[in-house]
């Protein structure tokens, strides 16, 4: 993973009071994860490439709409996979970031240490917050 990723996801984090979090670039018909922050080692192994409809990642980019839980460690839903329960926070939301075409070009996840149920506004500000990931990862990539 390269730092800058991870740097950007750390400033992402700290000014939406995200606990921890990932970002996932599309790839083929899946999610290849390039940033992680306070997310456990294997876990990061478990969800380097993440497949259409699996997790909450994949529903998200399967659905194109942001996929939450209330309580990671909690969630009986089946969006949460098992490792995700390994980190260390509760409410989370995975957001799809979609480039100027419509196109879902990642999902951006943070998760918070309250549980909660994340409304509806404060999911469009933290997909504000987030849409920068689509540039930042074009420059990546040029």
């Amino acid at each position: 993973m390269a730092e800058d990723s991870k740097d950007w996801l750390t400033r992402l984090l700290q000014s939406v009071g995200g606990v921890a979090g990932t970002i996932h670039a599309r790839e083929g018909d899946g999610l290849r994860l390039v940033a992680a922050v306070n997310i456990p080692e294997f876990v990061q192994k478990t969800i380097d490439f993440v497949p259409n409809g699996k997790g909450m990642a994949g529903i998200a980019l399967d659905t194109k709409r942001p996929v939450q839980t209330c309580n990671l460690k909690d969630d009986t839903s089946g969006q949460v996979r098992p490792g995700a329960k390994a980190v260390s926070a509760k409410a989370a939301v995975a957001m799809p970031i979609a480039d100027a075409h419509g196109a879902v070009v990642a999902v951006v996840g943070v998760a918070f240490n309250d549980e909660r149920e994340i409304p509806d506004q404060e999911v469009r500000e933290l997909m504000q917050a987030a849409a920068p990931v689509v540039s930042f990862l074009s420059q990546r990539t040029s």
